[in-house]
C-alpha cells in the first residue's frame, strides 16, 4: 500500500528536498505541500494524507498548533494523519507538547535521509513509537520538569490486566513489538494484540501517548533503565 504524504514547512528548499527523496519510494507519494500550519491544516483535510511531516516553527500557524487541530479535529471531520513533528532541537518543549496532543513522533531534520524514511513507514505503520530512546529522554525529562496527570492516569492503569501493564511498562521503556515479545518470551502478534487492548482501555491514539501515559501514570519514572 502506498503512504500518502504532505510536508508542511516555512523553507521551500527543505520541502523540496524531502519531497524529492520520499517520491524516490516506490511505497511513498507525496501528495501535497504547504509553507505554514494553517495551509497544511487545509491541504491535509483536501486530500487526506496518511502522514503529515510537520515543522514545529511557522509563521501564521506554528506546528504545534496545526498538530492540535488536525488531531482533534471539529465534528464533521473523521480524517485524523498520523504527524511527525519536524525539530531542529532533539529536546524542544513544542515536541512534547505535540506528542501529548497525539503526534506519532519526531525527527530531527538534519536526520540522515534514511532516517526520514524509515520514519515515514514507522509513523505510517502505528506500530512503533519513533527514535524510542530519544523520545523517552525528550518525555521523561518534561515529566519530570512539568509533570501534568490528566484524568487520575493512576487510577486508570486499574482497567488493564497484569499483561497488559506489563506491555505498556516494555513500551515506556522505548522496546519494539519485537523486543517486548523476546522479553514476555510471547508471539509479536501477541504483543500487537495487548497493545492494542491496552490503547483502546486507555483511550489512547497511539504508542507515544501510550509513553506519556505511563510516565504521568507513574508506572515508570525517569532514569529508569530499560
Amino acid at each position: 500500500m502506498t503512504i500518502r504524504v504532505i510536508i508542511v514547512d516555512d523553507q521551500a528548499m527543505v520541502r523540496a528536498g524531502f519531497a524529492a527523496l520520499l517520491s524516490a519510494q516506490a511505497d511513498i507519494d507525496v501528495v501535497g505541500e504547504a509553507a505554514d500550519g494553517r495551509q497544511g491544516i487545509q491541504v491535509s483535510r483536501t486530500v487526506h494524507p496518511d502522514v503529515v511531516l510537520m515543522d514545529v516553527r511557522m509563521p501564521e500557524l506554528d506546528g504545534l498548533s496545526a498538530a492540535r487541530e488536525l488531531l482533534d479535529p471539529p465534528p464533521g471531520v473523521t480524517h485524523r494523519p498520523k504527524v511527525l513533528m519536524l525539530t531542529t532541537f532533539d529536546i524542544d518543549d513544542y515536541v512534547y507538547e505535540a506528542l501529548r496532543a497525539g503526534a506519532s513522533g519526531f525527527l530531527l531534520k538534519d536526520a540522515p535521509p534514511a532516517d526520514l524514511i524509515a520514519a515515514v513507514r514507522v509513523v505510517a505503520s502505528g506500530e512503533a513509537l519513533l527514535a524510542p530512546s530519544v523520545t523517552r529522554r525528550l518525555i521523561a525529562d518534561f515529566v519530570r520538569q512539568r509533570p501534568a496527570p490528566r484524568r487520575d492516569p493512576a487510577l486508570r492503569l486499574n482497567g488493564l490486566t497484569p499483561r497488559e501493564t506489563e506491555v505498556l511498562e516494555l513500551i515506556a521503556r522505548g522496546l519494539s513489538n519485537q523486543e517486548i515479545a523476546a522479553h514476555l518470551v510471547l508471539a509479536e502478534q501477541t504483543v500487537k494484540t495487548h497493545i492494542g487492548r491496552v490503547l483502546a482501555k486507555l483511550d489512547l491514539r497511539d504508542r507515544a501517548q501510550a509513553v506519556i501515559f505511563a510516565y504521568e501514570a507513574g508506572l515508570v519514572r525517569p532514569g529508569d533503565a530499560a
